[in-house]
C-alpha cells in the first residue's frame, strides 16, 4: 500500500497527515514553535524552528505507521503564505522569518502603490502588509546589511522543500502572494524586480504545485529509514491546499473558512479583474486560479467576545441558546472591525461596534450579533465575486470554527442565500498537501479523480426562504455602518495618538 505524507507548516505549528492511496486518513502527528514579536506590529519567527518541528513529526509518525518506511512514496506541504524567508549562500538563515501577520510595512505599502501603480494589473493585487514585497522593501531600508547577504529567497513551505530535496522550489500559488509574480505570463515580472531592486537569481524555480521537485536527499533517506525512494512535491498556499482538500475546483463552488480570521474563496475559471477589491492568486490546480476576501477577525471577534464578557465560558455554551433569538438578534447589531478590517475596506483605523444596543437585550442577543456580524463581513466578499463575476453560489463549503454550530450553519446558508455542506472529516490544508502529492505520483489522473477519493462531505444545510429575505434587510442596514463609524473611528485616533 502507498503512503503520501502533506507537511501543513502553519503559525504556531506544523501537522504532518498521513494518507493512504485511497485518500483515508492513516494518523497525524503535530509539533508545536514559538512566534516572536519584538516590537509593537512585529511577527516573526526562526526557520530552523520549522525544521526541527517536521524533524520531529515525521519521527513521530513513522512510530505511529512503521510500514511508512517501506511504503512513503510522496512529500508534499502547505505553508503560510507572504512570510519572508532569506538565506546566505550557505543556505543559513540570515534573520528571523518576518511572518504573513506582520504589519510593520505601512509606508513600504504606500511607496510601492505610489511608485508602481502598475502592479495591480502585472499581480492582481495591491500591496498590503502581509504580502511580501513590502518586507523586502523592510529588510533593504532598515537591514541593509542583511540584505547584501541574501542568496536565496523563499516561502516558509519551501524552506521545508530544500532541507528534504536540496532543490530550491516555489510553487505558484504562493509565487502569487510575493507580490512578484507576473500572473498573465506566469513567471517572475522582470519589471517589479528592477523597479525594487530584486535579483531574480536570489528567487526559486517555479513549478506547478503537483510538480516533483526532487527526491529525498540521502542523509535524510538514511536517517529515516525510509526504504524506497521519497518523492517531493511544490506543495501550495495554504489557503490553495485548504481549497483543494474541500474540493472547490469548479465554478459556482465556494468555502468560507471561519478561524482566527475568515476567508471567502471562490474557484476561477476564467480571468476576472476585480481591480484589487479582493485577492486573486493561483490556484493549487494547475493553470487555474482562485479569488479570495478576507475578514481580519473572524473568530478572533467571538474569541473576544468570549474573553471579554463571558471569561471562562465554554464556547458550546456561550452559544448555546442563540437559537431562541430571530435573525437580525431583534434589532442588535455588531461590526466584527476590531483589528481593523480587510475585504473591502483595508482599514486600519475602523473598529468594531454594537448598534441598536436596548434594555431588552440579554447575553444571547449579543451572542447572535457577533455571529451574524462575522458572516455579513464574510458576504461583503461574496457580494463582490457575484456582482464583478455574474456568478452565483450553488454550494458553499464551510471549514473551521463556523462548521462546528449547526445554529451558525443554518446561519451562514440564510445569510449567503445558498446551500451550505461540511466536511465530514475536516483537515485542512494538510489534506490538500497530501492530496497534491497523491497527484504527483501518478495515483491520479486529475484533480477531480483525486477529489473523488479524499475529500468526504457532511452534512447539508438548506437555506430558509423566510430568513433569507429578513436577513437581506438587515444586510442593507449593516452595509452603512462603516460609512458612519469609519470617520468617528479615526477621529478617536486621532484622539488617543494626541
Amino acid at each position: 500500500m502507498a503512503y503520501l505524507l502533506g507537511l501543513d507548516l502553519g503559525t504556531s505549528s506544523l501537522k504532518g497527515l498521513v494518507f493512504d492511496h485511497s485518500g483515508n486518513l492513516i494518523n497525524t502527528a503535530s509539533a508545536d514553535y514559538p512566534l516572536s514579536s519584538p516590537r509593537p506590529g512585529f511577527s516573526e519567527q526562526d526557520p530552523n524552528h520549522w525544521r526541527q518541528a517536521a524533524h520531529a513529526v515525521i519521527k513521530a509518525l513513522i512510530d505511529k505507521v512503521p510500514e511508512l518506511r517501506k511504503e512513503l512514496i510522496g512529500i508534499s506541504f502547505s505553508g503560510q503564505m507572504h512570510s519572508l524567508v532569506l538565506l546566505d549562500e550557505q543556505n543559513k538563515v540570515i534573520r528571523p522569518a518576518i511572518l504573513w501577520n506582520d504589519v510593520r510595512t505601512t509606508k513600504q505599502c504606500q511607496r510601492i502603490m505610489e511608485e508602481m501603480p502598475e502592479i495591480l494589473s502585472i499581480t492582481k493585487n495591491i500591496a498590503l502588509e502581509g504580502f511580501t514585497l513590502p518586507k523586502i522593501c523592510w529588510v533593504q531600508e532598515h537591514e541593509p546589511e542583511n540584505w547584501q547577504k541574501v542568496q536565496h529567497l523563499m516561502l516558509p513551505k519551501d524552506f521545508l522543500a530544500l532541507w528534504l530535496s536540496g532543490t530550491y522550489s516555489m510553487d505558484y500559488s504562493d509565487a502569487a502572494g510575493t507580490l512578484l509574480l507576473d500572473s498573465e505570463k506566469s513567471c517572475w515580472s522582470a519589471e517589479i524586480l528592477n523597479k525594487f531592486a530584486i535579483p531574480e537569481e536570489i528567487l526559486p524555480t517555479l513549478f506547478e504545485s503537483a510538480a516533483e521537485v526532487g527526491t529525498l536527499v540521502p542523509d535524510l533517506q538514511t536517517e529515516f529509514g525510509f526504504e524506497k525512494e521519497v518523492k517531493i512535491f511544490a506543495g501550495g498556499a495554504d489557503n490553495a491546499c485548504a481549497a483543494l482538500g474541500s474540493g472547490i475546483i469548479d465554478e459556482g463552488i465556494g468555502m468560507v473558512s471561519i478561524g482566527t480570521s475568515g476567508v471567502f474563496l471562490s474557484f476561477e475559471a476564467q480571468n476576472v479583474d476585480y481591480q484589487g477589491k479582493l485577492h486573486v492568486f493561483n490556484h493549487a490546480v494547475a493553470k487555474k486560479q482562485y479569488s479570495m476576501g478576507v475578514t481580519l477577525a473572524a473568530g478572533n471577534s467571538l474569541s473576544w467576545y468570549r474573553d471579554t464578557f463571558a471569561e471562562g465560558v465554554d464556547f458550546s455554551e456561550l452559544l448555546a441558546d442563540i437559537g431562541e433569538v430571530s435573525p437580525g438578534a431583534d434589532g442588535l447589531l455588531f461590526t466584527p472591525y476590531i483589528v481593523g478590517e480587510r475585504t473591502p475596506y483595508t482599514d486600519s483605523t475602523v473598529r468594531g461596534s454594537f448598534i441598536g444596543i436596548d434594555t431588552h437585550h440579554r447575553r444571547r442577543h449579543f451572542s447572535r450579533a457577533v455571529l451574524e456580524g462575522i458572516t455579513f463581513s464574510l458576504k461583503d466578499s461574496q457580494l463582490i465575486m457575484e456582482e464583478e463575476a455574474k456568478r452565483k453560489f450553488s454550494k458553499i463549503v464551510s471549514v473551521g470554527g463556523g462548521a462546528k454550530n449547526k445554529e451558525w450553519l443554518q446561519m451562514q446558508a440564510d445569510i449567503f442565500a445558498a446551500e451550505i455542506t461540511t466536511l465530514s472529516t475536516e483537515q485542512g490544508p494538510g489534506m490538500g498537501a497530501a492530496m497534491l502529492a497523491a497527484m504527483g505520483s501518478g495515483l491520479y489522473p486529475d484533480e477531480a479523480a483525486c477529489v473523488k477519493a479524499f475529500v468526504k462531505y457532511g452534512s447539508v444545510i438548506q437555506p430558509i426562504a423566510e430568513n433569507v429575505t429578513e436577513y437581506q434587510r438587515i444586510y442593507s442596514v449593516y452595509h452603512k455602518v462603516y460609512q458612519q463609524t469609519a470617520p468617528l473611528c479615526r477621529e478617536l485616533a486621532a484622539l488617543q495618538s494626541e
